[in-house]
């Protein structure tokens, strides 16, 4: 159980964020939500599984931004009292081949998907540090571990974030702090919805069709990883049975990485 505890979940007004915020709420974590999405949906969501008294709150920090992302875990200390459980999920996605990526396309997929978690994870670990106990789960992707054309950026910053992952977890690893990333394979969220959307535009199938090409392309198990199986490996980690599992850049893909 996470009673008491407090989550900060970065992208979670959907997809991934919100699944993994609902989860933390169901086990008793008081949980603030971040997004640009429907945060007042996202809200009553979480609220209405939430167990213990736990507290739901939301700061709409731009992860792209420095000074926002500062106000929002100075948000986390004063409403909340710090940040316990630190999910670094924020992202964003651009395709396109090296030569024709734009330079700000490429600076945003930096900024969000790799140097915000930089930023949350600097400002968390000395209140984790001081109660020597805290859980940092970056979501990274299988594109952490492996790469795929026309995703320069993408991949650039995902294999950053597990890079980043195994420092913190070794700086932490005589502490009660862990630090992990999870790398999942294709999951339905709108940055994939996008992308079979997009596929079938340009093949001129219809969406059942780009769906199940998509994923027979990688993921040899023919099927979507789930946002809530990912929500359950998260509260893993958050667990005693997880708290010597130090560094590691999880791949949950259907098979993806073991061809």
């Amino acid at each position: 159980m996470l009673a008491g505890k407090v989550a900060l979940v970065t992208g979670s007004t959907s997809g991934i964020g919100l699944a993994i915020a609902r989860a933390l709420a169901e086990k008793g974590a008081s949980v603030i939500l971040n997004g640009f999405g429907d945060f007042e949906s996202a809200k009553r969501e979480v609220s209405e599984v939430a167990r213990g008294g736990a507290r739901v709150g939301y700061h709409g920090a731009d992860m792209s931004r420095e000074h926002d992302v500062a106000a929002m875990m100075t948000y986390a200390a004063q409403e909340f009292g710090g940040v316990d459980v630190l999910v670094n999920n924020a992202g964003i996605q651009h395709v396109a081949k090296i030569e024709d990526f734009p330079v700000d396309k490429w600076n945003a997929i930096l900024a969000i998907n790799l140097t915000s978690a930089f930023h949350t994870t600097r400002l968390a670990l000395p209140h984790m540090k001081a109660k020597n106990w805290g859980r940092i789960v970056n979501v990274a992707s299988v594109h952490g571990l492996v790469a795929s054309a026309e995703k320069s950026a993408y991949v650039a910053a995902k294999h950053g974030l597990v890079g980043l992952t195994k420092v913190t977890a070794l700086e932490t690893a005589k502490t009660g702090v862990t630090c992990n990333a999870l790398c999942p394979g294709w999951v339905l969220t709108p940055l994939v919805e996008a992308q079979i959307k997009a596929r079938a535009e340009n093949e001129g199938v219809d969406y059942t069709e780009a769906k199940r090409r998509l994923v027979a392309e990688k993921q040899p198990s023919g099927e979507l990883v789930t946002a809530s199986q990912l929500a359950e490996l998260v509260l893993f980690f958050t667990s005693e049975a997880g708290s010597q599992v130090r560094g590691v850049a999880w791949n949950m893909d259907g098979g993806w990485v073991a061809q």
